[in-house]
C-alpha cells in the first residue's frame, strides 16, 4: 500500500502540467502512466507531418514557454522535446507501465482507494490518496463508427490514431471518414502522396486558416464572441469562397460561439480546400452501407475503394476505472459541468484535460487543480 497525497493518472501534456503546477507549490504527487513514455499520443498515435493547430502562444504547459526561436505552429517533433524538456526541467517522474484498474472513494476516511496494474513487474500495486486527478486522456480509446457491411470490408482499415503517411497508399483509392482536423489533413496527406482520395463530409463546418484562428483567439480576449465570429466567417468567405457547391456547408452558429457551446473546432486548411476545388479530393456525403469494397452512399453514388481511414476521433476511457466520479464525468467519461467549471468534482476529485479543448485549455485545468488543492491543504492544517 502507497499512501500518497496526490494521485495523478495518465502523464500526457494534461497530467504533466498538473504536476509541475504542484512541484511549484510543493504538494507531493505521484503520477501514473499506462504506456511505456509520456504523450504517448503524440510520440506514438500523430501521423508524420502534424503539427499544433494553434499558435504557440495558445499551447505552452504552465511555468515554461517555448524556445525563442521555436516556429509560430510547432511541428510534432518540437512538441515532443518540449515535452522532454518539461518532464526534466520539473523533474517529473512518471510510474510508466502502470495501469489503473479501478478507483473507489471510502467516505469514512476520506481518501480514493485505487488498484493499479505494474506491466512491468506483473504485480498489483494499492494506492490510496487524498486527491485524485483524473489525466488520463479524451483520446484514450478508437472510436470507430457503426457502418453496415463493414465488416465484410476486404480492403484495409485504418484509425487515424495509426496512420502516419500517405506514401504506403500510393496509386491505391482511399475513403477517409470524418471531416475534422485530422480528417481533412489525412485527406490532403493522401492526395499528395498520388492516393485517389475520397472524403466523407456529413455535417456542417467552419473551415479557417490558421491566421484566422490566431486572430479569431486574440480578438476573443477583448470582444465578444459573436462580433469576432462575424470577423471570421467575413474573412473566411473571402478566402474559400462558397464552398457548399463542394459539398462543404457553414454551421448557423459563428466558429467561436460553436466552439465555446459545444467544443467543436473549426477545421484550419493546411491546403485541403484548394485539392477539393481542383477535383482532386472528391467529397461524399453520409454512408449507408458498405457491399464487399463498394462503398454506397446516400446519394446514391456507388464508389470502390481499397483502403478506408477513420478519422472519427478517440474517446475517454476513464469510467472504466474510476467509480463514484459522477459528480464529474459522465456516461462518456468527459466533464458533466460546461467548461470552464468543468475541472473540478466532489470528495477531492479532478480533471484535466478534458475538457475538448485540447492544449489550451489544459495550463488552465492544472493552475486551478494546483490552486484548489493547496487550499484545502490550508485549511486542512489551519
Amino acid at each position: 500500500m502507497e499512501n500518497v497525497v496526490v494521485l495523478i493518472v495518465g502523464a500526457g501534456p494534461a497530467g504533466l502540467a498538473t504536476a509541475a503546477c504542484l512541484t511549484q507549490l510543493s504538494i507531493p504527487y505521484i503520477i501514473v502512466e499506462r504506456e511505456d513514455c509520456s504523450a504517448s499520443l503524440w510520440r506514438n498515435r500523430a501521423y508524420d507531418r502534424l503539427k499544433l493547430h494553434l499558435a504557440k502562444e495558445f499551447c505552452e504547459l504552465p511555468h515554461m514557454s517555448y524556445p525563442a526561436d521555436a516556429p509560430t505552429y510547432i511541428p510534432k517533433s518540437l512538441f515532443v522535446k518540449y515535452v522532454d524538456d518539461y518532464i526534466e526541467c520539473f523533474n517529473i517522474k512518471p510510474k510508466y507501465l502502470t495501469s489503473v484498474e479501478s478507483s473507489t472513494y471510502d467516505g469514512e476516511k476520506k481518501v480514493w482507494s485505487i488498484v493499479a496494474h505494474d506491466m512491468a513487474e506483473c504485480k498489483r500495486i494499492n494506492f490510496t490518496t487524498k486527491f485524485l486527478v483524473v489525466a488520463s486522456g479524451e483520446n484514450s480509446a478508437e472510436n470507430i463508427p457503426v457502418i453496415p457491411g463493414l465488416q465484410n470490408f476486404p480492403g484495409e482499415t485504418i484509425h487515424s490514431s495509426r496512420y502516419k503517411s500517405g506514401k504506403s497508399f500510393s496509386g491505391k483509392s482511399v475513403l477517409v471518414i470524418g471531416s475534422g482536423n485530422s480528417g481533412m489533413e489525412i485527406a490532403y496527406d493522401l492526395a499528395t502522396h498520388g492516393v485517389n482520395t475520397s472524403i466523407v463530409v456529413r455535417s456542417p463546418i467552419h473551415v479557417m486558416t490558421k491566421e484566422l484562428i490566431r486572430l479569431g483567439m486574440t480578438l476573443a480576449h477583448h470582444l465578444p464572441l459573436n462580433l469576432v465570429d462575424k470577423f471570421l466567417v467575413m474573412g473566411a468567405k473571402f478566402m474559400f469562397g462558397d464552398l457548399s457547391r463542394h459539398g462543404i456547408t457553414m454551421p448557423n452558429m459563428g466558429p467561436m460561439m460553436l466552439k465555446s457551446k459545444t467544443s467543436r473546432s473549426a477545421v484550419i486548411d493546411v491546403g485541403t480546400v484548394g485539392l477539393i476545388k481542383r477535383g482532386v479530393i472528391q467529397v461524399q456525403g453520409s454512408i449507408s452501407e458498405i457491399m464487399g469494397n463498394i462503398v454506397k452512399f446516400q446519394s446514391g453514388d456507388e464508389i470502390s475503394f481499397e483502403a478506408i481511414v477513420f478519422a472519427t476521433g478517440c474517446k475517454s476511457m476513464a469510467n472504466m476505472w474510476l467509480k463514484n466520479g459522477e459528480s464529474m464525468l459522465n456516461d462518456n467519461g468527459l466533464p458533466t459541468k460546461e467548461y470552464p467549471n468543468h475541472w473540478k468534482g466532489e470528495n477531492r476529485l479532478y480533471c484535466a484535460g478534458l475538457a475538448r479543448r485540447g492544449l489550451a485549455s489544459i495550463a488552465a485545468d492544472a493552475k486551478n487543480i494546483a490552486n484548489d488543492i493547496e487550499s484545502v491543504i490550508s485549511s486542512m492544517s489551519s
